[in-house]
This record gives C-alpha cells, structure tokens and sequence, in this order.
C-alpha cells in the first residue's frame, strides 16, 4: 500500500525550474539556532500546549515505555534556552510513530493510531489522551469498528470537536467528551478514495480541505482534491490541483513503485492554501488554492529533484511557508525554502541537513514567532526568520479585566482574529502541530515572561476577522504582584499590549 521507511529510521536512530526566482523584494534568510540544553533522548513530534510549553515524544524505534517531555521556556520566554520536564508516559504497550493528534479546546492532547507501534508496522488502533493538569495519559478508544488507524489525520473543526480519519479506508468519526467520557460519532460521507497519505487544511469556512492521493481506488494519473463540508458531514470535489502531487507508479512506470505520498498544505494570511507535492519522477510540483473563489492554479516546481515526500512546512508571522524538502522518495539532503507567495527563495538549513530527508522532519510554531525543528535526533533546532507579521493579522484583544488575581482561573478575554489565521504547521497525514487558538502571555511587575494556561475557546477556527471570539485562561500563583503587561498570541503572532494589575 505504500513505502516503508523502517530503514531510513533505523539509521536514524543509531545515527542518533519553474518559480524559482527572486521576490520582488530582496529575501533575507532566517537562521538555526540549536536549543542550549539537550532533550533527554532522542525526539520526534512536537506540539504547542496551551499554558506555552512544547509537548514532543522520545524517539525510540523499538519496543519500550513511550516517555513524553515538555520545553519550558526561561524567564524571558525563551525557548533556544528553555529546560526540560518530564510529561508522563502513554499506557503500556502503546509506543506509536506517526499518528493523529490534537490540542482540544479544554488544553488536553490526543493521540490515537500510529502507523508503527514498538518498531512494527502494525497501524494501530490504539489511543491515548494527555491532561496537562494531571501530567497523565490515559487510554482513548477508536471508534467502534475500527481495527486500525495507523497514521491517519486529524483535525479539530471550528466547534472544537476532533474530527479523525481511519488511514486505510474512507472512514471518519467525530469525537466528543462528555464529562470525561469519550464518544465517536461517524461522519464524512462520499470520500472519494481512501484517506491514506492525505493531509488536511482547516479553511477559514470552517470546512476542510484534502488533496486525493488515491490508495485504496489505484489511478494511474489524478489532480483530485476534496472539501469536507462542516454543516453537513459530506465531502465533494474541490476541483483539479493543475498538476498531480501524489507519488504514482505513472510517474516511475510501475504499479508496485508507487508511494501515493504527498507534502504538507498550508493556509496563508491572504486566503491561499499552498500545496506541496511528491512526485518523485516529475518534477516536485507545487498548487494552490484560492479560498476566495474556490480555484486552483499550478504553483513553481522544486528545483533539482526535490520534493516533500512526507515532511513538515510551517507558516512564518510574516506569511510567507517555511519548506522542508529532500530528494526523492525519503533521499537524504534536506533543502529549505520560504514560499513568499511568489517565489521559493532558498534558505538556511537545519545542522543535519546532510544526513536527513524531509519525512524524519517536525514543525511548530512558538509564541516568539520561531519555529521549532526537531529531526529523530537529540538535537533540537529554533529557525528564527528574517522578516515580520502585518499589523492586520495580529489577534486584537477587545475585553480583559483590567485588575487580574494571581491564581486564579476561568478569566475571560475577547477580542477579534485570537485564534489566529492558520492551522500553522503542516505535515499532512502523520503529524500535526496546528496552533489555532489564543495564548496568553504576561511580562509581571518583575520583567517575567509568564505563560498562562488558556482554555475553553469560543471557536477552533481559523482567520475568523472581525467575529469577536473568547478564551479562558488560568493565572500562575507564582507571578509577581504590581502593573504587567498583557498579549495574546496566536500563530507566533502577538497582538497589542494591554496593561493589567495582578492583585
């Protein structure tokens, strides 16, 4: 059904031009900056919690106690010298690789599925649910029926309910948690093919987008992507992508060689949604999607036999996709880029360029507007970029109590764009690391930089304009009393500063 990359990992793990031009302004390259202390294993996924750490998972391809950490940052809110904590470990027996999950509005994390589990390609259908509170993991069930998941994507919709998919047919269910009791509901009907290999881009609609990679329904060639309706729970076309983005067998001339694989999508500040693709013997095409009228057009080829056959891209404050590519079907030399809407302007590369490919790569957005890197390896990157967001994006707050009490919880905040324009970083099927809600940052009396715990969000939408949505957060009992300084963040993203009184 598809490529295994157990070899790549392995080695990993012991180890540790169309469109290519200038923009019209001169591009300036960001730059990697490897975290002061190392994570106390080898690391993988990574995704932003709601009270500002990171959640990553130990990366160990073999069989043993899954361990997860958290990346704190330092009082300033740095993350490049941040320290690590332990974040429990998932139910015994489960130790995934490659899998759906999510930040859910009330600040806890799913994982479910895993297309390896102890090392063996398995497509577990195994789950699990993280309370930040609690620093525990519990088990979550599939759907009913369901023998697998595997690495099968997912998303949280606008009404912050999690939406998964199976990866080896074209089932989807709807997870809703009652009181602490989780229930699957079954939605998603007239997928076209199976969801293997796909990605998903949470569109400022509400509905959610799909480019076809065709497992399960073999086509020698196809352009097909789908939109997933919210209102109704259907899917239908959302028309051709122009040029194919899946890895077939048409490309390479032989049906056992096909990968089916495609790269990330990602919505951009001005509504476009720019697509990757994996076509290893084609050129590395590229599409995008206009979300205004609902069209696609070809976007420029990678140039020199890359593509993103698997692999993580991120949105930038300034809008512009940071790109993670390599050569091939999971080739070693990684390459990367920054869309800027435009162009494919070359960038600085991470320290193990030389000996990753695209797929061992994982993005996620900071407060501070970085970008977090991590590879299957203990080195753990921070990629700071060069340029700046447009005051029209950031999040607005328009209500906060202006006298807040130190410890205490539920505080309201509402303003306008605070879930941010974008789901953020993408991977497509595998990972995600979405970052589409509110983070309260507060600077105290003292200088420091305190994260609080936000929650219980109006919306899980994206680019939501001048709807005024809401948020909770909790206050840190150890802040310092007297006159701070209040912002919300979202996508890397702050808004404009509010002054408060902690009592």
């Amino acid at each position: 059904m598809k490529v295994f990359r157990t070899f790549g990992i392995a080695l990993l793990a012991l180890l540790i031009c169309a469109g290519i031009a200038s923009s019209q302004e001169p591009f300036t390259a960001g730059t990697w900056t490897t975290i002061k202390n190392t994570p106390p294993s080898a690391v993988a996924h990574a995704m932003m919690l709601t009270d500002g750490s990171v959640l990553i998972n130990s990366f160990f391809f073999s069989t043993h106690t899954d361990t997860w950490y958290r990346l704190i940052p330092d009082s300033t809110g740095s993350y490049i010298n941040g320290t690590w904590v332990t974040a429990g470990s998932l139910p015994s027996g489960y130790n995934p690789l490659y899998f759906g999950s999510a930040v859910l509005p009330s600040g806890q994390v799913t994982v479910i599925g895993g297309e390896y589990n102890n090392g063996d390609g398995v497509w577990t259908n195994l789950g699990a649910i993280y309370n930040p509170a609690t620093n525990k993991w519990q088990k979550l069930a599939a759907p009913t029926g369901w023998t697998m998941v595997g690495d099968a994507q997912s998303v949280v919709l606008p009404n912050g309910h999690l939406m998964q998919a199976n990866c080896c047919n074209t089932d989807e269910a709807i997870l809703t948690i009652t009181n602490g009791k989780p229930t699957w509901a079954t939605t998603g009907t007239g997928k076209a093919d199976w969801n293997d290999e796909e990605g998903w881009t949470l569109l400022p609609s509400g509905n959610v987008l799909t480019v076809d990679a065709y497992v399960g329904s073999y086509s020698a060639t196809g352009t097909n992507s789908e939109l997933y309706t919210t209102s109704t729970g259907t899917w239908a076309t959302a028309g051709s992508t122009v040029k194919q983005l899946w890895d077939s067998s048409a490309a390479c001339g032989g049906e056992n060689s096909a990968s089916y694989e495609v790269g990330p999508a990602v919505l951009r500040p001005d509504g476009t949604v720019f697509a990757t693709g994996a076509n290893r013997c084609a050129a590395g095409h590229t599409a995008i999607y206009n979300t205004a009228t609902a069209t696609w057009a070809a976007g420029p080829d990678f140039p020199a036999g890359l593509d993103i056959a698997d692999g993580p891209a991120s949105l930038l404050p300034d809008g512009n996709v940071l790109l993670d590519t390599s050569k091939g079907i999971f080739g070693t030399g990684v390459k990367m880029y920054e869309w800027d809407g435009t162009a494919l302007n070359a960038t600085a590369e991470p320290v193990n360029a030389s000996i990753d490919s695209s797929y061992v790569g994982d993005m996620v957005i900071l407060p501070t507007g970085q970008v977090l890197y991590t590879d299957f390896s203990s080195t753990v990157q921070i990629y700071t970029p060069a340029g700046t967001y447009q005051a029209a994006w950031q999040p607005k707050i328009t209500s906060v109590k202006a006298t807040l009490t130190h410890g205490s919880t539920n505080n309201v905040i509402r303003g306008t764009q605070l879930n941010g324009l974008s789901l953020g970083a993408a991977y497509g099927d595998d990972n995600q690391s979405a970052t589409n809600w509110p983070i309260v940052r507060i600077t105290d009396s003292t200088g420091t930089v305190v994260y609080c715990k936000s929650h219980t969000f109006s919306t899980m939408g994206v680019a939501t304009g001048s709807t005024v949505v809401s948020a909770q957060f909790d206050i840190p009992s150890t802040i310092a009393t007297g006159t701070a300084s209040l912002v919300v963040v979202a996508n890397g993203i702050p808004s404009a500063a509010k002054t408060v009184t902690i009592n």
